[in-house]
């Protein structure tokens, strides 16, 4: 396999289901440790990964935690063809003419009006859950679904953003997504974090459990 070739995939896995061990990334990719290693430090060098933060913990019975990746804004960018200046000049333009948000509305409507078809009608929570993240992966978001703590929670990762200069410029932008969501899964989500907002990943919270009150 081309070098090129396998350092985009590591890069890709690293952007859609960061944070990820070099274990992982071995496996998930079928690689040998040192090969993972070696396009790892490469990536690192070059700015497009960097080590995940992790809170502090104090453990004495056990050795350090295996190191874990994200992605840089660097290596977002670097998924994709950067986008066009232009479109970045004319949200500016659109803003300066008040019509932004109806610019806005009619984008995400289109991303909204290509998935909910394919949403059965009696389709559970969990697998329009399932089925929106699939739909995000074919327009570029590079998805994942993960629980959330507690088991009342999922989380819908999106690993990259195909839009993301136009939302640093546009924060309306991740607003009138994460409403589309809400409504293509029919409950009241919330935006945790947002790759235009200076996060490794967009991530959006879903119930999909009351929380059990605590006796007292």
């Amino acid at each position: 396999m081309h070098a090129d070739s396998t350092r985009d995939q590591v890069l890709s896995l690293i952007v859609s289901d960061g944070p990820i061990t070099a274990a992982v990334l071995a496996e998930e990719l079928e690689l040998t440790a040192a090969g993972v290693r070696r396009h790892l430090s490469a990536l690192e060098e070059d700015g497009l990964i960097a080590d995940h933060e992790r809170p502090i913990q104090v453990d004495r019975g056990r050795g350090r935690p295996a190191r874990s990746f994200v992605a840089t804004a660097q290596g977002q960018h670097a998924l994709t063809s950067a986008t066009s200046s232009v479109a970045v000049e004319a949200v500016r333009f659109l803003r300066g003419a008040g019509s932004l948000e109806e610019f806005v509305e009619q984008q995400v409507g289109e991303l909204e009006a290509a998935i909910a078809p394919l949403i059965p009608e009696q389709a559970s929570l969990e697998e329009r859950v399932a089925i929106v993240a699939e739909a995000l992966g074919t327009q570029g978001y590079a998805p994942s679904v993960r629980p959330g703590p507690g088991g009342y929670t999922l989380q819908l990762c999106q690993g990259h953003c195909p839009v993301q200069e136009i939302a640093e410029e546009a924060p309306e932008w991740c607003d009138a997504e994460t409403r589309v969501i809400s409504r293509l899964l029919n409950v009241h989500v919330q935006r945790l974090s947002t790759l235009a907002g200076g996060a490794h990943v967009c991530t959006t919270t879903i119930p999909v459990a009351p929380a059990t009150p605590k006796e007292g």
